[in-house]
């Protein structure tokens, strides 16, 4: 059974940085895609970025610029680090995994807030 465990969420002043990351219970370097998403209260999950195992990238507009996705297949781990960060980012942000066999898992979520 695959695990993603997400990490590094708490309170952080407007302006300010987090970084989350997504360990997953087995090597990553079968996983073709893996990407944040994020729920606000009320809200759908909305898709934040996501990045392939080529390196390629996709941020939603509204992070584009503050929000960087990166991976390390030696640590089975993908970080998300915030900057600038703004009370619309506050959320439960989930960490995504699909794999190259089309299975499709989701980590249990970490919360996100932005005040001051």
């Amino acid at each position: 059974q695959v695990q993603l465990v997400e990490s590094g969420g708490g309170l952080v002043q407007p302006g300010g940085s987090l970084r989350l990351s997504c360990a997953a219970s087995g090597s990553i370097v079968n996983i073709y895609r893996m990407g944040w998403y994020r729920q606000a209260p009320g809200k759908q999950r909305d898709l934040v970025t996501t990045i392939t195992s080529g390196g390629s990238t996709v941020y939603v507009d509204s992070v584009k610029g503050r929000f960087t996705i990166s991976r390390d297949n030696a640590k089975n781990t993908v970080y998300l680090q915030m900057n600038s960060l703004k009370p619309e980012d506050t959320a439960v942000y989930y960490c995504n995994a699909l794999y190259r066999s089309g299975g499709n898992y989701w980590g249990q979520g970490t919360q996100v807030t932005v005040s001051s």
